[in-house]
């Protein structure tokens, strides 16, 4: 069956089609239809009851894939490597909730789960789905203010950490930004359970912490909880722009019904297969592809610990993949543009055996053309960017690799996936025709596995995704759709910026700049202009080893906005700078760097990678006159 064919019977039938794809997962209680018209945008699968932790485990030992590899750990950073099978996990995890349990955490209880890139993170996130009881992941490292406002407001009977996480060149000490963050909260958990790594050990606070290994020491193990399908799997904090960060809600049914249905359809991912999302379990892409999606789908995964460059150098993916057979591969753009800057001419891709490798997925930041094409170039493989959020769990754009390779149009995340009705919509919310830039909205009611609310904030999930255009769901990116029904993301809909009256994305010109051959990585933002509203400004970030000028490159992009968009996007400042702002999770921070350039008062993000990359970006914005005085 074709994709078109796919997302038609989704169309016809979206009740019909669901429920047959529920039936791929193992239920206590099946459900009596696929949705229900309760809540802020609806509910899925609700009265069913089934358990995340048995789909996801259990099941596969029962079926005979009890000595598969479930997990593979794989650090660079401690050189070292190991593997968990379907049974080993089982049992560790049934351990880790028979001890929770015995302490008293049971369903519908929190639980905060701050814990570095090892197995240990996804036995604990298991071990919660276990019992019934909701993680919230917050990413290992995170400032310990960060880590106090989620305690805060989950309330979490138990946290879950490790002594330490390891960065490649120094140890980040976990328990001091733990005692920290306890301390800053006016609620405490009961007790913090604590994974002591041989790298870090961690002093104890006694009376409320508890060693990993003597905590489940003479437990019980757990069983697996049914738990209806509408209960709450987690809570994931993202960003929000009041500085107070949402609380997505992932509902149980939803999420394995569709998960399971992305590993096969997108990514053509089977069981037995090995899997691999280069990200952390602290973000959505580590939630759904590092944790739950692959073991879901009976496949292995890959839990990785350290970085694109420099764990030891640009060839750690490559070698990655040979190592471990990987099928399909998942990562940022910006991870990629790290590679590429690092070893321009892919040289260490040449080193490794890459033949088990089918596909790469790309998703987190727009992908820009040249990127995909010089990965395309190198690999001889398809680099297939998909586009999704936090707050949707799984991908609205893709190309639907496991149905059909549909044609690559780079710059675009290709296609609305089943249960996704996509339209671009003007100001006033009126769709608009192809071409036409404009707003994302996907057409209520949303799909199985996306937020049915925010924890504790239904009034704030109305006001920021359905309240601006009445019977949809407000995306906060701007793009537009082509006459074949791609999709192409241009920004966020607070990065167009109005040029003399004319709307331009900052990711069109982005994408001219990354044409460079002398540019590996680029951001533009706009800026206030008292003549013309707005004014573009470049940033660049050059190759190892170029022999041009920084001046006669920022002459030669100038030349290429003005030659490829035309002089309305009255481009005319750019700068080289050593490195961009990001979020640890490869995000460039757009919305600080116009503070900076606009003079704005500004606190650093608490997801920002390097805070003194932005006096860095301060001084380049002042050798071209800004902030302008």
């Amino acid at each position: 069956m074709a994709y078109r064919d796919v997302y038609a019977s989704w169309k016809s039938d979206p009740e019909g089609f669901w429920m047959a794809q529920a039936e791929k997962i193992d239920w206590d209680r099946p459900p009596s239809k696929a949705f229900f018209d309760q809540g802020p945008v609806g509910e899925w699968f609700a009265d069913g009851l089934t358990n995340t932790c048995w789909n996801a485990v259990d099941r596969h030992v029962a079926a005979g894939r009890g000595d598969q590899p479930a997990i593979i750990h794989d650090s660079p950073i401690t050189d070292s490597r190991s593997s968990v099978t379907f049974r080993e996990l089982r049992d560790r995890v049934a351990s880790l909730a028979g001890a929770l349990r015995a302490k008293g955490v049971e369903k519908g209880d929190r639980v905060i789960v701050y814990m570095p890139m090892i197995p240990e993170a996804v036995e604990a996130m298991l071990a919660c789905t276990r019992l019934g009881a909701i993680h919230s992941v917050v990413f290992g490292g995170f400032a310990a203010h960060e880590l106090a406002v989620r305690i805060q407001d989950a309330q979490p009977k138990a946290i879950i950490t490790a002594s330490c996480g390891m960065e490649p060149n120094r140890i980040v000490k976990y328990k001091p930004l733990l005692d920290s963050a306890i301390e800053q909260s006016s609620h405490k958990p009961d007790f913090c359970v604590i994974f002591q790594r041989a790298q870090e050990a961690a002093t104890l606070t006694p009376g409320r912490d508890v060693a990993w290994d003597e905590f489940q020491s003479g437990v019980e193990p757990a069983e697996c909880v049914p738990v209806e399908g509408n209960h709450p799997v987690y809570v994931l904090y993202t960003s929000g722009t009041t500085g107070q960060p949402k609380g997505v809600i992932r509902h149980t049914g939803g999420h394995l019904v569709t998960l399971n249905w992305t590993m096969k359809n997108i990514y053509g991912i089977e069981a037995g297969d090995v899997f691999w999302a280069a990200s952390d379990v602290g973000w959505v892409v580590g939630h759904s592809y590092i944790c739950y999606a692959p073991l879901i789908a009976g496949a292995t995964t890959i839990v990785f610990e350290g970085k694109p460059v420099g764990t030891p150098d640009a060839g750690t993916f490559w070698r990655v993949i040979q190592d471990h057979k990987v099928k399909s591969f998942f990562t940022a753009p910006t991870a990629i543009r790290a590679v590429k800057r690092e070893d321009p001419k892919g040289e260490l891709i040449g080193d490794y055996d890459l033949s088990s490798l089918q596909a790469v997925f790309l998703a987190g930041e727009r992908a820009d053309p040249d990127t995909i094409q010089w990965l395309e170039d190198k690999l001889n493989l398809p680099v297939l960017d998909h586009w999704w959020q936090t707050e949707t769990g799984w991908a609205i754009a893709a190309n639907p690799f496991g149905i059909e390779r549909m044609p690559v149009k780079k710059g675009s995340p290709s296609v609305a996936m089943p249960g996704y009705d996509v339209q671009i919509l003007d100001e006033a919310g009126h769709p608009v025709g192809p071409g036409t830039l404009g707003a994302i909205a996907v057409r209520l009611p949303l799909p199985p596995g996306t937020l049915p609310s925010l924890w504790n904030a239904e009034d704030r999930f109305r006001k920021a995704y359905l309240d601006h255009f009445p019977g949809y769901y407000e995306t906060g990116d701007a793009g537009y759709v082509d006459e074949d029904g791609y999709l192409y993301i241009m920004a966020r809909t607070d990065d167009v910026i109005n040029v003399a009256g004319h709307r331009l994305s900052t990711g069109a010109i982005e994408e001219v700049l990354a044409g460079h051959p002398d540019v590996a990585e680029c951001a533009v933002i706009g800026v206030a202009d008292s003549l013309k509203g707005q004014m573009p400004v470049g940033f660049l970030c050059l190759k190892k080893g170029v022999e041009n000028s920084d001046e006669q490159i920022v002459r030669e992009v100038i030349a290429r906005v003005r030659d490829q968009i035309g002089p309305v996007a009255a481009f005319k400042l750019a700068c080289v700078v050593e490195r961009l702002p990001k979020t640890r999770s490869g995000k460039i921070l757009r919305a600080t760097m116009v503070k900076i350039a606009e003079g704005e008062q500004f606190n650093p993000p608490a997801t920002i990678d390097d805070p003194e990359v932005l006096s860095e970006i301060s001084d380049a914005l002042q050798g071209i006159g800004y902030p302008q005085r």
